[in-house]
């Protein structure tokens, strides 16, 4: 497994809600420009207003994992901190400049949550929730299966939610739901294809940021 140099230092004394580790797909099934509507979707959604900020009222930490499969998973970015708009700000521009690390791999679902759940055990800060978003096409076919990593997931209770993007797997929606979601909470979200993926993340991010969300409206209230 790859990994890139830490990031800046977060204060640990900042409470937090939510650290998630947002796992991008990147295995052959996954052309160029499929990937570039993940990695530019993903950073619209985030600076949706509403996304942004219940980040911010979360003190949320955000890591990035490009997977595929046996051991073609790579941190793409580490626990990046998301306190102000400006940290929200420079974090769309780091997810918009990652380049894919890999390509013309398996899918390794269960070796993806290895290196999401390895994440966990370097936390800068406390976090309330500890969410890992999964987004892919296909199901596991390679390496451990998602359910073999579900004594880890449950004792660091860690919540994974799916992104199912459908178009070239019959079925991918049910597989998501069956064995890749799991934790309190967890729930599946349902892109149609690639180019419907921006909606797709916009909409599970505000429902994992529920919390926050309704904190902003007694806010402006």
């Amino acid at each position: 497994m790859l990994f890139t140099a830490s990031a800046p230092a977060v204060s640990s004394a900042v409470a937090c809600d939510v650290a998630l580790v947002l796992a991008i797909d990147v295995s052959g099934s996954v052309d160029a420009k499929e990937y570039r509507l993940q990695a530019n979707g993903l950073s619209d959604a985030l600076g949706d207003p509403v996304v942004s900020e219940a980040l911010v009222n979360a003190n949320a930490l955000v890591a990035v994992v490009q997977w595929s499969g046996t051991p073609h998973q790579k941190v793409s970015m580490r626990w990046t901190a998301t306190d102000t708009h400006a940290d929200v700000i420079a974090l769309r521009r780091k997810i918009e400049a990652i380049p894919r690390t890999f390509r013309n791999y398996s899918t390794g679902i269960g070796e993806a949550l290895r290196v999401a759940i390895g994440l966990y055990e370097t936390t800068p800060r406390t976090c309330r929730r500890k969410v890992i978003d999964v987004s892919g096409d296909g199901p596991s076919n390679e390496g451990a299966e998602p359910a073999d990593l579900r004594d880890r997931l449950d004792a660091l209770n860690i919540t994974v939610n799916g992104l199912a993007i459908e178009g070239s797997e019959e079925g991918i929606a049910q597989y998501y739901r069956d064995h890749v979601m799991y934790g309190p909470g967890a729930f599946v979200e349902v892109a149609k294809d690639y180019q419907d993926f921006p909606r797709a993340i916009r909409r599970k991010l505000l429902r994992e940021l529920a919390d926050r969300l309704a904190l902003s409206t007694e806010t402006y209230r």
